[in-house]
Parts: C-alpha cells; sequence; structure tokens
C-alpha cells in the first residue's frame, strides 16, 4: 500500500463522505442545482488562492531542490490550469475574475484552507503534505469515477467540462506525481509516533472538504 492508500485506509468513512457526498453524485448525473455549483466555484476559486499560498509554504519547508521544484509545479498547476478552469466556467455566467476576488470568502471557505495552512505553519513538509493530499488526490478520484459514469463527461450534462478536467490526464499526472511524492516524504519523516497526528490531519481535512460540498449544496 501507498502512503495515502494507508491513510484513507484509516479514515475511510470520512474519506467516503468526501468523495461520495451527494454534491459529486449529482454533478456526475447532471442534476446538481446551477447555483449550488456557482456558488462552489466561487468559493473554490478563492479556496485555490490559499492552497497556492500553502504550496509556496511548502517551497519553504522542503528539504531538498527536488522537494522545492515539485512544490513549484503544485504552485503552477493551481495558478496556471485550475484557476483558469474556474474563470472559463464562471465567465459563462458574466461572472469576471475580478467578480470572483471580491467574493466573500464562506466559513468553511476559511476553515478549510486555514487549517492547512496552520498545519504546515505549525508542523513540517509532512504534515502540510497529508493535510493537501484529500484535494489534490480526492479530486483525481472523483475525476476518474464520474467519467467513467455514463454521464459524466455526456456533452448534455452540464458538469462535463469539470469532469473533463480532473479526469484530465494533465491533472491525473499531477496527481500521481503528489502521491509519488507523499511516498518519499513519509519514507524520511513518518514515525509509528506520528502516525496517529498524520491520520488525523488527513481526517480532518476529509471532513473540511465533506463541508465544502455541503456548503454548495446548501447555497441551492
Amino acid at each position: 500500500m501507498t502512503f495515502f492508500d494507508r491513510l484513507k485506509a484509516a479514515s475511510a468513512a470520512d474519506w467516503h463522505s468526501y468523495v461520495d457526498h451527494a454534491f459529486v453524485r449529482q454533478m456526475g448525473e447532471g442534476t446538481l442545482p446551477q447555483p449550488a455549483f456557482r456558488h462552489y466555484l466561487v468559493q473554490d476559486y478563492l479556496f485555490l488562492i490559499q492552497f497556492a499560498r500553502a504550496y509556496a509554504l511548502a517551497i519553504y519547508k522542503s528539504p531538498s531542490l527536488g522537494d522545492m521544484r515539485q512544490a513549484l509545479a503544485g504552485v503552477k498547476a493551481i495558478l496556471d490550469m485550475e484557476m483558469d478552469l474556474h474563470v472559463e466556467l464562471c465567465a459563462g455566467w458574466g461572472l469576471s475574475r475580478t467578480d470572483l476576488e471580491r467574493a466573500r470568502e464562506e466559513r468553511q471557505t476559511m476553515a478549510y484552507t486555514r487549517f492547512v495552512l496552520d498545519a504546515g505553519g505549525q508542523g513540517d513538509l509532512l504534515d502540510l503534505m497529508v493535510a493537501l493530499a484529500p484535494c489534490v488526490l480526492g479530486y483525481a478520484e472523483i475525476g476518474r469515477r464520474l467519467a467513467a459514469t455514463p454521464r459524466g463527461l455526456d456533452p448534455a450534462n452540464p458538469y462535463a467540462r469539470w469532469v473533463a478536467e480532473y479526469s484530465s490526464e494533465g491533472y491525473q499526472e499531477v496527481a500521481a506525481g503528489f502521491a509519488a511524492w507523499l511516498d518519499r516524504i513519509a519514507a524520511d519523516y513518518a514515525t509509528p509516533a506520528r502516525q496517529p497526528r498524520l491520520e488525523h490531519l488527513f481526517a480532518q481535512a476529509s471532513v473540511l472538504e465533506a463541508d465544502f460540498w455541503q456548503m454548495g449544496l446548501e447555497a441551492a
């Protein structure tokens, strides 16, 4: 098992509540109310700004130049791939990049992003990566699963563009690179004494991800 697989197994219920949330299922079916998706997109844009900062913190926390380059690749993936997707989708509803950046952060957005930054600030690179893992690797898992459903990539599904992005070869490569990086860092930093804290960080991040989906549903 990879280190990520072990974290998932230790937090199976929380992980399932996140990756199989009603918001996710409804995206795959194309039945999610559009106000819910729009609200999620705006908040996720703000969320990504903070996650870019978390990857920048990972550069600082990195013990080697190779790790620094890996963290820099994460910053670039957010700024050059994910945030542009959000701008593209929101433009269809008359929302500009300026509108997104001026939006108010919901408490669920602040709770998750500050949790990640706090984990990285107080801990080392492994703590930060474990807190980031549910987002990076969870979206890849969700994208793959929804792409394999009958309506996931159906052009008639209003969320097919989102599914296509996170199931794409480009994003899947980013996620695979992160998983391999996590394994390498865990081999150097993880000890039996640290395992309960790492599992707690991962479980809490998964809960906060599920809360983020729920925030979107409740906006419909």
